[in-house]
Order: structure tokens, then C-alpha cells, then sequence
């Protein structure tokens, strides 16, 4: 079934397994779906949730069951969803970790691949790419599936996608630590996520996808691409294209949607959804055209959006954009942070958001990406002692479904 633009969505939401005693990763993601179902499976649907495994053994998703038009109540079901999890998991002395990233991880030593279902696709990935890396085994994000119907449709919202998608991690950082160091950059996952696949650079291109506006064009300029370069890999032909783009938004013509990837996971399904919200409110506005036309958007080189990617990758909410082109698309001058072109996109949009995700959104705006709170909660201290404290008290939030200040954090209702 086909759905027109902005009609439904698809949330994805990506957590690992620790062990509640020393937060290493536990690779349990099996005995938590036998414990829940009863059998070794890939997929337990849990009414309007559903629990998902991934490429590697202690990462869970959970995503909406099917398309959902409803994303008032969408953080409360993945709450529940958590906090049954986690029910679960203290059978094993195991919990969820919300973020990004783990801040102690050592892949190299502790990546374990998923052995069931889908191991053969797995197991091929590793082959060619060797997944003991950052960029595979230590990286949660959200998704957000997007519907078009129809090449017009497509056209628009690739178009609105990708002039958005450099500045999505300034809201979303939430990977600033990888083994015990800060890394300089913000959003590290997605640092790593450009050149995790280096082998075959046809699954990634910039990031930023291309400017393909048909499924013709798409076709041609990156699934034939993408096929041509794995087949000597592939022999077997195991692989789908679909699942091969590895861009920061891929198009699923499969499904009749737009897949966005460069979201990190936060505290706490609040705070995903909230900024799922804010994103979904901004794309209306661009496909509105009611800031800049269609023709003016088609006419961005992904070089030059990733250009803005790669510095907000690193400072997050604080970059400063000095493209005056872009930041008059926002009716700003340059040089612009991309707090104030987020600040200025949600006061357009805010009417259109219910007051609970207003609070969330203006939260964030306020305190900062999700990065921005642990560095100044680590302060000038980022020993391995006050790592787990913090990260620990990120996992009482995504139980509880809060959002994290500091030492300290913000209760919401």
C-alpha cells in the first residue's frame, strides 16, 4: 500500500544490552526474544511495537508495527516497550543503554555478529568490511521512514530531505566518547559512519545522496552503481541494493519511502520524538516551498551540503554555517549557528506541534544536544569512574523516560 507525503511514519529506535554491574556490552539480544516469545526470532511484534535484532548480538531495535500516523503517544509505547525490556533483562543482569555510542567499547576485542536469522547476510558483511569497527558495532540510531507516492512526490521530499539533513546532527549528537576518550566530535557515529564501508565507496557516496529526483535516476545513479561494485563480493547474490545504500537518507522504493539515518538516539524516547517531530515539521515547511522553490533546492551538489555536514558532525548545535546561500533559505544571515537556523525553523513551525513536544524541543534548544550535556556533565573529568556514573544515570533516564541536564536531570511528564 502506497501513502501520500506526510501522511504516516516509521520510527526506528536502536539500544544495546549491557551488563547493569560493569556496562560492558552483553550479546543477549537472543535470550532477551526467547525470554519474551518463547523461541529463537528476528522479530516479535508487541501490538504496536515491534522488537527487531541487528547486524550485531547486543543491539535491539524497536519500531512502529507497520506505518503510524499517531506521533503523540509514540514516545509512551516505546517507553513501555523499554521498561518491559528491561523487565526482561534483569534476569540476566543485563539493561538497555540509550546514546549512540557505548563510551568504553572496545570492538575489536568484544563485536560479536548476530548468529540466526539473517547470519549468512551478516556474516558476508564481515567478510567484506570487517565489522569489529565503531562504525558497526557501536553505533544506535533513529530511523525515520518517510512515505512518497509517485515520482512527484519523491521529487519533493528527496529535494526537502537533503538540504536537512546537514544540520539534523545538531540536534541529534549524542556520540561524543568512544573507548574512555572524547573524540572531538560531537557526532562521532556518524564520523565513523563515512568511511565504514571505504571498501565499496559506491554504499555510502557523500553521505548526502545525490541529486536524483526520479526512481529512474536513482536507479541508474546509485542502485546500478551499487550492484556493479558488490558483485564480485556477492556470489552468491545474497545482498538487496535497498539495503546496500548506505547514505544518510536512502530511498526504499520497495516501500514507497525515504529513510533518514543521520539521527543519533537519545536519553530517552521523549527526546527522540520530540526531535522526530521537530524534523518531520521541517521537511513540511521546505516541501511547502513556502522558504526557497523545488528548483532552488534540486540545485544543491552534495558536496556542498556535505561541506555543512562535516562541520556539524563535530560541533553540533554550537557550528557556525558560513554559507550565506544556505542560511538564507532561512531567511538568516551568515555566519549562522545552527542552534539559532533551528531556533528559527521551530518558531515557524511550533504552532504545529502539541505543547508536550514543545517542552521537549524547547529543552533542547535551550541545554544543547545530547553531546553538549555529557561534556559539560563530564567536565574536567573524564575518568572511567565518572564515565559510568553518567552513563548511568542515561540509563535511568531512558527507563524513566526523562531527559538528562548535567549531574542532574529534568523531570517530565
Amino acid at each position: 500500500m502506497s501513502y501520500n507525503l506526510f501522511e504516516v511514519y516509521g520510527i526506528e529506535l536502536e539500544y544495546m544490552i549491557v551488563n547493569s554491574a560493569t556496562y560492558k556490552v552483553n550479546h543477549i539480544v537472543d535470550k532477551l526474544f526467547i525470554k519474551k516469545s518463547g523461541s529463537i526470532t528476528s522479530d516479535v511484534e508487541n501490538g504496536k511495537i515491534e522488537w527487531s535484532n541487528e547486524l550485531v548480538a547486543h543491539v535491539v531495535e524497536l519500531k512502529t508495527n507497520g506505518p503510524t500516523a499517531d506521533l503523540e503517544t509514540l514516545d509512551v509505547l516505546f517507553a513501555e516497550n523499554v521498561r518491559e525490556m528491561n523487565r526482561l533483562l534483569k534476569d540476566f543482569d543485563s539493561e538497555l543503554l540509550p546514546t549512540a555510542a557505548h563510551p568504553l567499547m572496545n570492538p575489536e576485542r568484544e563485536m560479536q555478529l548476530w548468529q540466526h536469522s539473517y547470519s549468512k547476510i551478516y556474516a558476508l558483511y564481515n567478510r567484506i568490511f570487517d565489522c569489529r569497527g565503531h562504525g558497526w558495532s557501536n553505533v544506535q540510531s533513529m530511523h525515520i521512514n518517510l512515505p512518497f507516492s509517485g515520482d512527484a512526490q519523491f521529487e519533493k521530499l528527496h529535494a526537502a530531505v537533503r538540504i536537512l539533513l546537514p544540520i539534523i546532527p545538531g540536534l541529534s549528537a549524542s556520540s561524543p566518547i568512544f573507548e574512555g576518550k572524547i573524540t572531538g566530535f560531537k557526532d562521532t557515529r556518524m564520523h565513523v559512519y563515512k568511511t565504514n564501508q571505504k571498501e565499496i565507496p559506491e554504499m555510502t557516496g557523500k553521505v548526502i545522496p545525490e541529486q536524483l529526483f526520479s526512481k529512474q535516476e536513482y536507479h541508474t545513479g546509485i542502485f546500478e552503481p551499487i550492484n556493479k561494485a558488490i558483485r564480485p563480493h556477492d556470489t552468491e547474490n545474497i545482498l538487496d541494493h535497498h539495503f546496500l545504500n548506505s547514505r544518510g537518507a536512502i530511498a526504499r522504493f520497495d516501500r514507497g519511502a525515504i529513510e533518514i539515518r543521520v539521527i543519533d538516539i537519545q536519553e530517552c524516547p521523549k527526546a527522540d520524538v520530540a526531535i522526530a517531530v521537530l524534523i518531520i515539521e521541517a521537511l513540511k515547511l521546505l516541501v511547502s516551498e513556502e522558504l526557497v522553490t523545488l528548483e532552488d533546492q534540486k540545485q544543491w551538489h552534495e558536496n556542498d551540503i556535505f561541506e555543512i555536514f562535516n562541520a556539524v558532525i563535530k560541533d553540533a548545535e554550537q557550528t557556525l554555517v558560513e554559507s550565506e546561500k544556505f542560511a538564507a533559505i532561512f531567511d538568516l544571515k551568515a555566519p549562522v549557528s545552527v542552534k539559532q537556523i533551528w531556533e528559527k525553523i521551530y518558531s515557524l513551525v511550533k504552532e504545529n506541534i502539541s505543547e508536550k513536544h514543545q517542552e521537549s524541543i524547547e529543552f533542547l534548544l535551550q541545554n544543547g544536544s545530547l553531546s553538549t550535556r555529557i561534556l559539560n556533565a563530564l567536565g574536567e573529568d573524564p575518568s572511567e569512574e565518572n564515565l559510568l556514573k553518567i552513563y548511568k544515570e542515561l540509563g535511568q533516564c531512558l527507563q524513566e523516560n526523562r531527559m538528562f541536564l548535567s549531574n542532574k536531570t529534568v523531570k517530565t511528564n
